[in-house]
Formats: structure tokens, C-alpha cells, sequence
């Protein structure tokens, strides 16, 4: 069997080699990534009138306005026309199978992971002093003081420096109690001071932002799952060198 080389300067680099190098520079990843990505876009193909906008798209991005200028950047990163053009196209290919791939599962995986893609704008105040709590409390309810302005001048966390406020973020990310009080909410109202975490905490609801399954939100769900996907793949080939040399270089 012939073992293959790649010649490097002075140095024939066995396949052996070649992965240990590619190890130590922790570009194996990078490299068998783009592999995976390679093969799973190979069946797919582009329209003309796709593979016209896909290269406008890329022009434009790179601001290769003229032929000089294209040429110019084709030479800088030592490139041809046609490998710019696969390049560009290259998106598109990647969307047509994640389409395939996940497509008509999509409606399903939304409702799965809404929890943590609906987002919430919500007030709060928190103090260790349980009395200071509930006066504080009465002081916003009665109107003596805007909420904003006790929070700034009370509130024991870094969101006194934005008047309490703190958001957009998703619904999973705050403490699962303060989850719970703002999803019962209504928006504008005042909660009284809860005790979690060591802190007794005052919770108003600014504003819910429930996640859309728009055209958006159906890209960000398909690369996600393509990018699990691109991870368990990789993963397979590292966990075998062998395999993963005879891939490398297939």
C-alpha cells in the first residue's frame, strides 16, 4: 500500500504527520468541517437565476465593483473565478439541504424550543433587607416614587445603573421563579417582594416578546440544527484517527 505525502519545503509530510500537525493547530475541526459540509451539499445544485444573485450577493459584499477589482482580490487570496463563484454559491447549497434535512420538522422543533426563544423586557429590584423590600414596594404601588428611581437608588444588583430594567432577553434565562412570575404577568404589573436566592426581589413586567416561526426565526432554527448536526459529525470522525485520516484526504 502506498503511504501518501504532501510535500512541505524540504519536508515530505506522511498522512500520519499531516493529522498530528493539523491536531497540534487545532485546524482538524476546521478542516473536516468543511469536508462534512462538502459532501452533504454535493447532491444539491443552484438555479441560474440563484447562481446569478449568489455571486451579486458576494460582489457586493466584497465590494469587487470592477473586474479590476476583482481580479485584484481573486490574486490577494490566490483564488480563480470558478473557485470564488463555488464559494459564493455556497450558502445557497448549505440552506437547499438544511430545507431538506429539517424542513418539515421545523414547526415541531419551534414549539420544542419556544421557551427559550420568547423574550422578555422586565423591572426589577432586589435587597437582602426583607423590611426595606416591602417598603419599597408600597413606596412604587402608591406612586411615591417611580419605579426606575428606587431601583437606581435601592436595588443591590447591577441592574440599579438602568433603572432596573433589564432586556430583551429570553424567557429561560432569569432565576425558574422569576421565569414563573413573569410568565403568569401581565405587563405593568408589580409582583411583592419574593425571597429567592437570598434575595427579596420585586419583579414588574415590562413587556412580553413571544417568538414568531417568520422567515427569520425558520434560518436561526435550521442553522442551529445544522450546526448539532456539523458537531456530531465531526465528532464521529475525531473519535476514530484512523477513519479520520482515510476522510481527510479521500
Amino acid at each position: 500500500m502506498t503511504t501518501q505525502t504532501l510535500q512541505l519545503g524540504n519536508e515530505n509530510l506522511q498522512t500520519e504527520k499531516l493529522l498530528s500537525l493539523l491536531n497540534r493547530y487545532q485546524l482538524l475541526p476546521q478542516v473536516l468541517r468543511a469536508k462534512v459540509i462538502d459532501e452533504a451539499i454535493a447532491s444539491f445544485s443552484c438555479t441560474e437565476a440563484e447562481h446569478v444573485a449568489a455571486i451579486a450577493k458576494f460582489r457586493e459584499r466584497h465590494q469587487l465593483t470592477s473586474p479590476e477589482i476583482e481580479q485584484a482580490w481573486l490574486q490577494k487570496h490566490q483564488l480563480t473565478e470558478a473557485i470564488m463563484e463555488e464559494i459564493a454559491i455556497r450558502p445557497r447549497l448549505i440552506q437547499k439541504f438544511q430545507l431538506a434535512m429539517w424542513g418539515n420538522k421545523l414547526e415541531s422543533y419551534f414549539l420544542h424550543r419556544k421557551a427559550d426563544l420568547d423574550r422578555v423586557i422586565y423591572s426589577m429590584i432586589r435587597t437582602q433587607d426583607e423590611g426595606l423590600a416591602q417598603e419599597l414596594y408600597f413606596r412604587i404601588v402608591e406612586g411615591e416614587h417611580p419605579f426606575a428611581t428606587i431601583a437606581q437608588q435601592y436595588s443591590q444588583g447591577s441592574e440599579a445603573q438602568t433603572g432596573g430594567v433589564i432586556g430583551p432577553v429570553p424567557l429561560s434565562q432569569p432565576h425558574p421563579t422569576i421565569q414563573q412570575i413573569l410568565y403568569v404577568s401581565q405587563p405593568g404589573q408589580i409582583w411583592k417582594p419574593h425571597l429567592i436566592a437570598d434575595w427579596y426581589v420585586i419583579i414588574r413586567l415590562e413587556q412580553l416578546l413571544p417568538a414568531q416561526l417568520d422567515e427569520n426565526m425558520q434560518q436561526y432554527l435550521l442553522n442551529e440544527l445544522f450546526e448539532t448536526w456539523i458537531e456530531g459529525q465531526i465528532q464521529t470522525h475525531l473519535e476514530s484517527a484512523n477513519h479520520c485520516v482515510e476522510y481527510l484526504l479521500a
